[in-house]
């Protein structure tokens, strides 16, 4: 598996080796013993699913807190994917800034964003699938977002604000500058 860091080092793209021949493919998308050799130790407990319809759907900027922040491990099935990655963690370098990264089934690319960042999407193609692992179970309570467009973080969404495919929960988040400090 190659790993390569990004503008932020904490956030990491990770390229799972694919064999292929006349019949298809096979790839070992997970292996943890593989990833503690690179020094990346997380144990994933949940695996999600996830379908966007529509390009231009926006799924974040989500994150849970302590004592249930979550690791993600992200990786497209289907489609393609702009993913971001802002980095929550007051006492970092990178406090507020953000990574995108575009995830998708033809590079074979995952993206690993740890706890203390917000974590978004947004559709490139339509019937878009991810499949995610999570370090935490879901917590209602712990659930927490920040706008997704808030022009204080300078995220270039590939898509026009009212074009965007968006949740009320995501269209109502709070600015970044009106959150606590939870990381």
């Amino acid at each position: 598996m190659e790993i390569v860091n990004t503008d932020i080092p904490d956030v990491k793209i990770l390229r799972p080796k694919k064999h292929g021949d006349h019949r298809g493919f096979f790839s070992e998308t997970y292996n943890r013993r593989a990833l503690i050799e690179v020094g990346i130790d997380i144990e994933f407990i949940q695996d999600n699913h996830s379908l966007s319809g529509q390009m231009g759907t926006i799924r974040g900027l989500h994150f849970q807190i302590p004592p249930f922040a979550q690791d993600k491990l992200v990786r497209v099935v289907r489609g393609s994917i702009l993913d971001v990655a802002v980095d929550l963690r007051r006492n970092s370098s990178t406090y507020g800034k953000h990574v995108t990264v575009q995830i998708s089934d033809a590079e074979w690319n995952q993206i690993l964003v740890p706890a203390g960042f917000a974590h978004g999407i947004c559709t490139l193609a339509p019937d878009t699938e991810l499949i995610y692992k999570v370090s935490n179970y879901y917590s209602p309570q712990h659930d927490k977002g920040v706008l997704w467009n808030d022009p204080v973080l300078g995220i270039k969404w590939p898509v026009k604000v009212e074009e965007a495919i968006l949740s009320d929960k995501d269209r109502n988040q709070p600015r970044f500058a009106e959150l606590p400090s939870y990381f």
